[in-house]
């Protein structure tokens, strides 16, 4: 009976011996020169703290880019409309005091040096051709971003109605960049008078 549990704890730690290299082979691939690289790499990186850093660093996922800063074009524009004809500084200002007089003088000004910027930095053109109140037909397969359809909007194009507004499209800007360092998106800057 001794014999015989002698044979059995024997055939047991036989069978995990088999148990274990089978599932390291599987475990490696059946490469045990790769699990000898393995280990070599992991008491490496227990007592080298430089390798520690560059297997860490390698690990860790670079962090994601910032996301693309939107055109300045527009703040462009804007800059100077501000600056030639302080458009910012009327539209942000509470007109609800101000006399019609008073404030169509202010326009006047406003809107001149403001047209003479669009037209010095922007060429456009009318999206439809002519006159507002005119009858026009909205082709099949029109651009919904040019031509904005309102009243009773039924049916299948093409449509016909009336022209309450020609819109407009920019062919072409003409904006210089702004000079290296400066940012951009400050419409106008603060000014501060020194005594």
């Amino acid at each position: 009976m001794e014999m015989e549990t002698y044979y059995a704890i024997a055939g047991t730690l036989g069978g995990c011996v088999i148990l274990f290299f089978v599932y390291r082979y599987l475990q490696v691939g059946g490469d045990f020169a790769r699990a000898r690289q393995a280990n070599e790499i992991a008491q490496r990186w227990l007592t080298d703290a430089k390798f520690q850093e560059a297997v860490q660093k390698a690990l860790t996922p670079p962090p994601p880019p910032p996301p693309p800063k939107p055109s300045p074009e527009p703040v462009l524009l804007l800059t100077l409309m501000q600056r030639d004809g302080r458009l910012l500084d009327f539209l942000l200002e509470n007109v609800d005091g101000a006399d019609n007089e008073t404030l169509g003088a202010g326009v006047r000004t406003i809107h001149k040096a403001c047209q003479k910027i669009l037209n010095e930095h922007l060429d456009m053109e009318p999206i439809l051709k002519g006159e507002e109140q005119a009858d026009v037909q909205v082709p099949a397969g029109f651009d919904p971003s040019a031509i904005r359809l309102t009243g009773n909007v039924t049916g299948q194009p093409p449509f016909k109605g009336k022209l309450v507004h020609h819109g407009w499209r920019v062919t072409k800007i003409k904006l210089a960049k702004p000079a290296e360092g400066q940012d951009a998106f400050v419409v106008a800057p603060a000014e501060v008078e020194l005594m």
